[in-house]
């Protein structure tokens, strides 16, 4: 039987799942999975990472609409300065890995828009035949929102990915704030559909102060390219 958490999953990159109820969730209700915690995110040395013409070739194959992979160079911009930053504070991260993540995590985007489903669940799943390594996956799988307690040590990818895919819209760099509000515009057709979005928003919110606590750096002041103040 589908959990709760199942029903609360969404399908476009932000769209939520027109075929979840239409009834509220409970009050108190958190967007948490009943699952245990994955393990931590480990990159193992000796799988391959594919480079940015690697991952636009897998674009192509997936017949990737033009949008789509506007939106995913700006995500990967962010998530790549998450990563570099991480690493240069001594972090257990690896940049390549994070950006591979972000690079292919609306893989499947394009395919769903076309013909339905979960893209990141379908994207997650594809991203593992294409490059045979999971931790790239995991960015994939869960950029939508992440159902366990947030741990940077843990698992940095899916994190970022999480966090420079809500700073996005369309192919530009912007708050959160500004973020959610077009995703109510364009999809809080119902009181279920807008909790949700909150959800993801309040989730948001909580890892970008996270990340900048961590990375000792305003994420709302930075342009992601060269680290400048903006």
């Amino acid at each position: 039987m589908p959990t709760r958490w199942a029903a609360l999953t969404m399908n476009g990159a932000d769209q939520p799942d027109m075929s979840a109820p239409k009834t509220s969730p409970p009050p108190g209700h958190e967007f948490r999975s009943p699952l245990p915690a994955p393990p931590p995110v480990v990159c193992d040395p000796t799988l391959g990472v594919p480079d940015d013409s690697r991952c636009m070739e897998h674009w192509s194959a997936f017949a990737m609409l033009d949008n789509v992979a506007a939106h995913s160079l700006v995500v990967a911009r962010v998530a790549t300065f998450l990563a570099a930053r991480a690493r240069e504070l001594g972090m257990n991260v690896d940049v390549p890995t994070v950006r591979a993540s972000a690079m292919l995590h609306d893989i499947a985007k394009s395919y769903c828009i076309r013909h339905g489903g979960n893209h990141s669940q379908l994207g997650g799943a594809w991203t593992v035949a294409l490059t045979g390594n999971p931790a790239i996956a995991t960015g994939v799988t869960h950029h939508v929102c992440w159902p366990f307690d947030m741990d940077l040590d843990k698992y940095f990818t899916p994190l970022a990915v999480i966090y420079a895919d809500k700073r996005v819209r369309h192919d530009t760099l912007v708050g959160i704030g500004s973020r959610f509000v077009d995703l109510n515009d364009r999809y809080g057709a119902t009181d279920f559909i807008r909790e949700r979005i909150e959800c993801t928003r309040a989730q948001a919110v909580e890892l970008e102060t996270l990340l900048c606590d961590t990375l000792e750096v305003d994420l709302n002041a930075c342009d992601f390219d060269s680290g400048r103040l903006v």
